[in-house]
């Protein structure tokens, strides 16, 4: 079962839409932009703060729940500064979007991953005048993927902007739309964009605002970023605390410590679920061995997509949702440009889980 996304308000400016996720999406180019189509939110959930969106390959890509087509909207209900942070982009329906606001007076700034600034869609929006900054990193990875509207909201999660992501992976997407959590991730975006501080690279200020945020719902909201927050000892803490179950779906699971914390927790009884990515599961260094042989409490499969399940996600209890761009790797705590959000809610928790669940029920 995909779940509809939950939402607690629309900050101003933003468009009232309620939706799922994702689809099956055929390849184009970077066309010409055309004017945007704009949805209602059918089933009143304007009001709502904090949205999850996962993605369905049974969509259609004309779908208002495809994520590319939410994406689209919020963006063309940016009206004055919208920040992306990229570590790919080739969506034709996103990259056209970010056009239209540029075209349209918006600030639009946009920060990618140096291996890949040749995209088609990224020259797209370099030969329109887009100011664009790439990590020029080598050691590591501008491995984010989330955008800024105008300084109150925030797009977040596992999906890169791309077709394939959007069309065919499994993936998730977070919208929170709160001006202290945008302030964050506004904050890292100037990190990168103005200091050119990617990966270990020393920069003025490495610390945001407001690590932890209570929304206006009571829900406790904590984002740590790679690699000045070591996001990895803030997932430990939070596994440590599983008192009935620890679920996961991991792309790439190589973190030696997350992995103990998780054993650790299995060995007291706790419950113990994931899934992993098949092919990074069998690659070098992966988790998945250790876990095959951690006891009768653990039970970890390969997942079942064609493509990748892409997901980067810890549920502990039902209760709190470790999500966001973070591969659970060494590299993507020590080195890499990333961002966690650790969530502190059951009605996101059960969401999360209804996805590990239709993942886990198509997994080997």
């Amino acid at each position: 079962m995909w779940l509809t996304n939950r939402i607690k308000r629309v900050p101003p400016g933003v468009i009232k839409t309620q939706m799922l996720a994702v689809l099956v999406f055929v390849l184009f180019g970077c066309k010409e932009e055309t004017s945007p189509t704009h949805t209602s939110d059918a089933e009143g959930n304007s009001d709502r703060v904090l949205r999850i969106y996962f993605t369905n390959p049974a969509l259609s890509t004309d779908a208002p729940e495809h994520p590319a087509n939410v994406i689209a909207r919020y963006i063309d209900q940016t009206e004055h500064d919208l920040e992306v942070c990229a570590h790919e982009l080739d969506s034709e329906v996103i990259t056209k979007a970010i056009v239209r606001a540029h075209r349209r007076g918006v600030r639009v700034r946009v920060v990618v991953e140096t291996s890949n600034k040749e995209g088609q869609c990224i020259r797209r929006l370099h030969e329109e005048g887009i100011p664009i900054v790439d990590d020029g990193w080598e050691g590591a990875l501008m491995h984010n993927k989330f955008l800024v509207f105008d300084g109150k909201a925030v797009w977040t999660g596992s999906m890169n902007f791309t077709e394939n992501c959007t069309s065919r992976n499994d993936n998730h997407g977070i919208y929170v739309g709160d001006e202290r959590v945008a302030e964050n991730y506004h904050r890292k975006f100037s990190w990168l964009f103005e200091q050119r501080k990617f990966g270990g690279k020393p920069g003025k200020n490495s610390r945001i605002p407001y690590p932890q945020v209570s929304l206006k719902d009571g829900t406790i909201v904590e984002t740590y970023f790679a690699p000045d927050d070591r996001p990895a000892g803030k997932i430990v803490e939070q596994i440590r605390k599983a008192t009935k179950s620890v679920h996961f779906l991991a792309f790439s699971f190589t973190h030696p410590g997350i992995a103990d914390a998780i054993l650790e927790r299995a060995s007291k009884g706790i419950e113990v679920r994931g899934v992993l990515e098949r092919r990074q599961a069998v690659a070098g260094h992966s988790m998945y061995s250790k876990f095959l042989i951690g006891g009768p409490a653990v039970h970890v499969y390969l997942d079942g997509n064609k493509y990748n399940m892409h997901h980067k996600v810890i549920i502990v209890d039902r209760a709190v949702t470790v999500a966001g761009s973070f591969n659970f790797s060494i590299g993507a705590d020590r080195d890499n440009d990333e961002n966690v959000l650790i969530i502190h809610s059951e009605a996101v928790a059960r969401q999360f889980e209804s996805e590990f669940q239709r993942v886990m029920a198509q997994s080997r």
